[in-house]
């Protein structure tokens, strides 16, 4: 299948008064065509930062400061601003977590969602009207026709952010990078939408990153699964295998925090400790302090390497056994 976006060895540093922070440390992954992948970890595991990497928004102390982006072969990372401009929210859109990082508080949304579409594409204004309309009720809003006419104030959060995946959809585009953008909503708008989602990827063949927290999303939406931790990838491979048979032992913390992986009325199963500050990082694994396998092996830093076809892990002491079991 043809590759839509290569990521090789991304770092992206924040080069703050008390130190640098390592965000993103060598973070590498590949989405194909009409596939899609769950960037999954903590708050502070660098997944946004990732994103926002990729589209080229990171603001200083931040900057990209090695790796190469490659979108259908383009290298993002070395396209000056104005090249950048052309492709963001026409060919690579982004929906973010705040829908209000989207849309402007003093414009309606038919003027919002009409510029969208003409500053890509020559179409009537009316045919841009009309695309307008049908991406509202792609996600769900009642009286598309009507709402055009609101401003943002006049919506409530969940329909703001229904507006603001709307506006992303607008032009097919061959990638979409969503930031954790179903947290505010209702479960069932969100499987409306995750649904939207799928069939437009399945369709069209877009490709899309989804990046959260929320492993029981990851498991209906996507097809392979990168988990993070302290700025690095720690695992990923097929989604399945991933979350049946977890070969990193923060991975299977994180399956194992889900509700509805525990049994009624046991205690939910915790990763002990705190996610290390990126400014402090201990010498070797960044997860050896909370890790119950650790050895003094974990000082000296593990590589990502495969462990079974299309799985990667970092860890000197994999789950081989219950992966296996």
């Amino acid at each position: 299948m043809e590759v839509t976006l290569e990521v090789r060895d991304l770092r992206t540093h924040f080069f703050t008064r008390a130190g640098v922070v390592k965000a993103v440390d060598g973070v590498s992954f590949t989405v194909r065509r009409g596939e899609v992948l769950g960037l999954v970890g903590e708050s502070g595991s660098g997944k946004s930062v990732t994103g926002f990497s990729l589209i080229g928004l990171v603001d200083p102390p931040g900057r990209v400061v090695s790796g190469r982006i490659l979108f259908q072969g383009r290298d993002l990372a070395a396209l000056p601003e104005a090249e950048m401009r052309r492709l963001r929210g026409n060919r690579i859109a982004m929906i973010f977590q705040d829908p209000m990082m989207t849309l402007n508080p003093v414009l309606r949304v038919d003027t919002q969602m009409i510029e969208t579409v003409l500053a890509h594409e020559k179409v009537s204004r009316a045919e841009a009207r009309a695309r307008a309309r049908d991406a509202l009720g792609m996600v769900g809003i009642p009286s598309p026709e009507e709402r055009l006419r609101a401003y943002p104030h006049q919506f409530s959060g969940g329909m703001r952010q229904r507006v603001a995946i709307a506006i992303a959809l607008l032009h097919r585009p061959d990638l979409i990078i969503a930031d954790e953008p179903t947290t505010a909503l209702d479960v069932t708008i969100q499987g409306q939408i995750l649904a939207e989602v799928q069939k437009l990827a399945a369709t069209t063949g877009t490709a899309l990153i989804w990046i959260t927290h929320d492993l029981s999303v990851v498991a209906g939406l996507a097809d392979a699964i990168a988990v993070m931790y302290a700025g690095r990838i720690v695992e990923q491979g097929p989604v399945g295998e991933v979350l049946d048979a977890p070969l990193h032992p923060y991975t299977a913390g994180l399956i194992g925090s889900v509700p509805s992986r525990n049994r009624r009325g046991a205690p939910l199963r915790q990763i002990p400790g705190m996610t290390p500050s990126l400014l402090h990082l201990p010498p070797g694994c960044a997860f050896r302090a909370r890790c119950a396998r650790a050895s003094e092996a974990c000082l000296e830093a593990p590589a990502l390497r495969p462990l079974a076809p299309g799985r990667e892990v970092r860890c000197v002491h994999p789950l081989l056994e219950e992966a296996q079991a």
